[in-house]
């Protein structure tokens, strides 16, 4: 049996499987509040607890670069190192691997029911692919092939430098900037950086917060879902609403650079937990404009093809890289 996990800042997920029954057919399944536990190991001997089947390995991706085996996670106070966790829970192999790999190892293997198209464009066959993933934080990988096969490759791409697209983007940057110092994409473009850019509009009048969302947010462990539900309500909320577009339009520009920067005419990607509760703004034509407004390459980037990610795809790579290493060792 073979544990995989999809370990985040907010959740983690963890689930069994059979080899004989495959990456999509997990014998059993749970969710976890990251926060609660101390460490991973403990998250994974209550699941253990709960499913009462043994296990002999396990792999788990993690928000955060995975360097020798070891892994610091970006928004959770968790040290990771494979060699210890292998000791610690009894199991033959341990293995680590970057969230946003284990989402692009996911990718070869997806089906025509696990994606939603925003932009339908032309798929050049063994082409380099990107993904990009907000969800607590920013995520990107990509693929290259091999001649046989596609590999996955992590990257830390959501923590560079923040590129304004116009005045009000500018502006929000300096907003960001007062406050963080560095801005990286992953400060406005994250479930972490939705929120700022709601006080941003808010603080600057772009439209009036109403006293029962404020009271609301004010409570709220986690601002993101709210503001995201009162800008799909009917009627919007105007500050999520114009919250929500502002997301989209810096979401839309930077896997426009990804794409550009290793030139993913095979398609882009969106993953993470943000995209498919966002469909109807994703889909209304700002990500788009702002995809291809690169000059020159607006025409490349047109064709290429955009999909969200709709399944669980981290848990997928992670349960299919896992049952990969497994079948090699014999």
């Amino acid at each position: 049996m073979l544990i995989a996990g999809d370990i985040g800042g907010t959740k983690t997920l963890l689930a069994l499987y059979d080899p004989k029954a495959g990456p999509r057919n997990p014998i059993a399944q749970a969710e976890f509040h990251s926060a609660e536990y101390k460490t991973l190991d403990d998250v994974v001997r209550a699941f253990i607890e709960q499913t009462d089947h043994p296990a002999e390995a396990a792999c788990f991706d993690v928000a955060g670069p995975v360097i020798d085996g070891r892994a610091r996670l970006t928004n959770l106070p968790w040290v990771l190192d494979e060699a210890e966790m292998q000791q610690a829970l009894g199991l033959k192999r341990v293995t680590l691997l970057n969230d946003l790999k284990a989402v692009a190892y996911a990718v070869p293997h997806l089906l025509a029911e696990d994606v939603h198209v925003i932009n339908q464009g032309h798929e050049d066959r063994h082409a380099p692919i990107a993904v990009i993933a907000p969800g607590t934080g920013l995520g990107e990988a990509f693929l290259i092939w091999d001649g046989g096969k596609y590999i996955a490759c992590s990257s830390e791409g959501g923590h560079g430098d923040f590129g304004p697209a116009d005045a009000t983007q500018a502006a929000l940057w300096r907003h960001v900037a007062d406050r963080h110092g560095h801005v990286a994409y992953e400060r406005v473009c994250s479930g972490s950086g939705l929120p700022n850019i709601y006080e941003f509009l808010r603080d600057s009048g772009h439209a009036p917060e109403p006293a029962a969302l404020a009271a609301t947010l004010s409570a709220a462990a986690d601002r993101t879902p709210i503001i995201m539900q009162a800008a799909l309500q009917h009627p919007p909320d105007p500050l999520c609403a114009a919250a929500v577009d502002v997301f989209v339009a810096i979401l839309g520009a930077e896997a426009g650079n990804l794409a550009l920067k290793v030139l993913a005419t095979g398609g882009v990607y969106l993953g993470g937990g943000i995209p498919p509760r966002i469909l109807p703004h994703l889909s209304g034509g700002r990500f788009m404009q702002a995809f291809v407004n690169k000059g020159r390459f607006a025409d490349l980037l047109g064709k290429v093809p955009v999909k969200v990610i709709t399944n669980q795809a981290a848990l997928l790579g992670a349960a299919l890289f896992g049952l990969d290493q497994m079948a090699a060792a014999g």
